[in-house]
């Protein structure tokens, strides 16, 4: 066989190969790009309250409610109106009640529709809440239990509530959920998500880049034969 010919075979199935995939990279790129990261992440669901100065008077001790943990670390801020303190140590994370030391956690689900409510952005009504033992695939990784919220609105929006510390865990909306697909079919990971180095990419990577290099080779004999032809006419 000819070295055109072989260059010609190689890009012809190399092309084919990995047409399908260039096609899905410029397309989920395209999305990437036209959408801006800080609709994609959600920031504008979440009401960013100005931080206020919070009365020390009367509340109890933070060792008070950290069980007597060394390793234990207790945070005050305010949830509802109220002083809290989120304690994580090494029995897991909880929320007190900064004034009386009550234990809070796990939320029912009036605290946490009250949470949600106090944290949304948005115009919408709150639409749905469920109790989630595990975290699902959108926001994986996440401690359980977790409320998850749902509003009426663009895009279904929605917001995660640790069921635990009331602590916005995640926000979610449909312009993310595609981000996540297209995400996926453009590095190739389609189990995590996460691996923008794994075998698969790296592979039609490569396969990209040898296919491009065989067209290159055929653009160039293609110059050099006409070349050839100018001269023998």
């Amino acid at each position: 066989m000819r070295w055109p010919a072989l260059a010609r075979n190689t890009h012809k199935w190399l092309a084919l190969a990995i047409g399908v995939q260039a096609a899905l990279w410029t397309l989920s790129g395209l999305y990437m790009t036209a959408v801006h990261i800080d609709i994609i992440h959600g920031d504008h669901l979440v009401r960013h309250a100005a931080p206020t100065p919070i009365d020390l008077t009367g509340l109890v001790e933070p060792g008070a409610v950290m069980g007597g943990q060394p390793s234990a670390s207790a945070r005050l801020e305010v949830q509802l109106g109220r002083p809290v303190y989120v304690v994580a140590g090494g029995t897991g994370r909880a929320l007190f009640d900064a004034r009386t030391g009550r234990e809070l956690s796990p939320l029912g689900e009036d605290a946490a529709r009250a949470r949600a409510s106090e944290l949304f952005a948005g115009a919408g009504a709150l639409k749905t809440v469920e109790l989630l033992a595990e975290a699902p695939p959108e926001i994986r990784g996440r401690p359980a239990p977790i409320w998850r919220v749902e509003f009426d609105g663009w895009w279904r929006p929605t917001l995660y509530i640790s069921a635990q510390t009331g602590e916005l865990v995640a926000k979610r909306h449909d312009l993310w959920r595609m981000f996540d697909v297209v995400w996926m079919l453009h590095i190739m990971d389609y189990q995590e998500r996460e691996n923008v180095n794994n075998t698969l990419l790296r592979v039609a990577t490569w396969t990209a880049v040898v296919s491009c290099a065989s067209g290159a080779w055929l653009l160039i004999f293609s110059f050099r034969r006409r070349r050839r032809a100018r001269k023998a006419a």
